[in-house]
């Protein structure tokens, strides 16, 4: 990739840098190869905990100074966690960019979970729950998890439960980070207009913590099982989720298959779910189609709601487009047209330097390097419309789709 720098610090941390000239905005984060799937029953919820607890103190630094030193000169500092992953990251102006590296090795790696705090910060824990339970999309999305990698830590919810986040005490902190850690699975990634060889002086300056290694191995996916359920909840709408295990981050379709989920039910407004079920008949406000991969699998899975009494029409006709995908071959237009599509939103998605700093840093703990878009799209250049075929029979094969449907209905 054009003005990348790749090094690696004595304690095994990894930087990745990408020189941007003409911006005065520079976007840093720290990536921790730590997530809910290393979690148990009984700790469900500690590493979403822990995030929230980086910025309640550190050896230096009250709570208060921590969330007003980038906030004061118009920053930003935040964090977010998923199945596999924490990241801390801030975007300052370039002046303030030691202040934004500080902070974030800082709250990273020098936390020490207030007791006072944790008891507080609980509390906002549980509310962020009763939240989620309001928000039928975010909480469709966490049952269909469930449902796909039942009994597996891939499918705990990653807020917890709230008999977890009521009973953790600061040493279940402690123990967690220590056992999760491991310097050579972490990257710090940034993207600005600074030479490189000030961003390698404030890496080696607060990146310079003690070598950490993991204890603890993570739980490898279990065999994929395709499972029907119903769920009820207070809503007026029908919603329906449905979809399949897929492949993992490192198998060879994992680009051409992004491409046809892009197609079947992408952002684009021409995706053939969208003009299927909106545009043809009005029923869905909105359907997407989504693939997430992991390190040792994946997740192919569409989402849309409407009205209860066409909530059934509306899977007959998400079946019939993935049908169509099985049965007939893209013709040469169409599948020139698709390549153009996905090649235009991953430039465009490159040209947003938050974006990049977050693609560049989950590139480096997934796969040791960074793609170009030239070597992307000549994945999605050699895919030709056999390949397309024969994904969607093995992927949209319809004894292998796992369905959740959430009715309207008491809880």
């Amino acid at each position: 990739m054009k003005n990348e720098f790749l090094f690696t610090l004595p304690n095994g941390i990894r930087v990745v840098y990408q020189h941007v000239p003409n911006t005065k905005i520079v976007h840093c984060g720290i990536f921790l190869d730590v997530g809910s799937r290393d979690e148990n029953p009984a700790n469900q919820g500690i590493a979403h905990f822990w995030e929230h607890m980086a910025f309640k103190g550190t050896e230096k630094r009250k709570s208060f100074h921590i969330i007003s030193s980038l906030d004061a000169v118009g920053g930003e500092l935040n964090a977010y966690t998923d199945k596999e992953k924490i990241v801390f990251y801030a975007s300052v102006r370039d002046q303030y960019t030691e202040r934004a590296i500080d902070i974030l090795s800082d709250i990273t790696f020098h936390s020490v979970f207030p007791q006072a705090q944790i008891d507080k910060e609980r509390g906002v824990i549980l509310e962020e729950m009763a939240m989620y339970l309001d928000t039928p999309d975010d909480s469709l999305q966490d049952e269909f998890d469930a449902l796909m990698f039942k009994n597996h830590p891939m499918g705990m919810n990653i807020l917890g439960r709230q008999e977890t986040v009521s009973s953790f005490m600061r040493k279940d902190f402690v123990s967690f980070f220590k056992d999760h850690v491991d310097t050579s699975r972490v990257v710090f990634s940034c993207v600005g207009n600074i030479p490189v060889d000030k961003i390698e002086k404030l890496a080696n300056k607060y990146l310079r913590v003690r070598q950490s290694k993991r204890k603890n191995i993570r739980e490898r996916a279990v065999k994929y099982v395709p499972r029907e359920k119903e769920i009820t909840r207070h809503v007026k709408q029908g919603r329906c989720a449905m979809g399949r295990e897929a492949y993992p981050i490192y198998h060879e379709n994992r680009i051409p298959f992004y491409m046809l989920v892009n197609m079947l039910g992408g952002p684009g407004m021409n995706s053939r779910l969208n003009i299927a079920l909106r545009e043809k008949y009005g029923f869905v406000y909105s359907v997407d189609a989504h693939y997430v991969s992991y390190t040792d699998t994946g997740m192919f899975v569409i989402y849309f709601g409407t009205e209860i009494k066409q909530l059934d029409k509306c899977i007959g006709l998400v079946k019939k487009e993935l049908n169509k995908l099985m049965d007939d071959r893209l013709s040469v237009r169409q599948l020139a047209a698709a390549k153009e599509q996905i090649k235009g939103q991953l430039a465009m998605s490159e040209e947003n330097n938050l974006n990049q700093m977050m693609m560049m840093g989950r590139s480096i703990l997934n796969r040791g390097y960074v793609p170009s878009l030239d070597e992307i799209f000549g994945l999605i250049e050699q895919t030709n419309a056999r390949k397309i075929q024969q994904m969607a029979r093995e992927m949209f094969d319809p004894g292998q789709l796992s369905y959740l449907k959430m009715v309207p209905g008491k809880r």
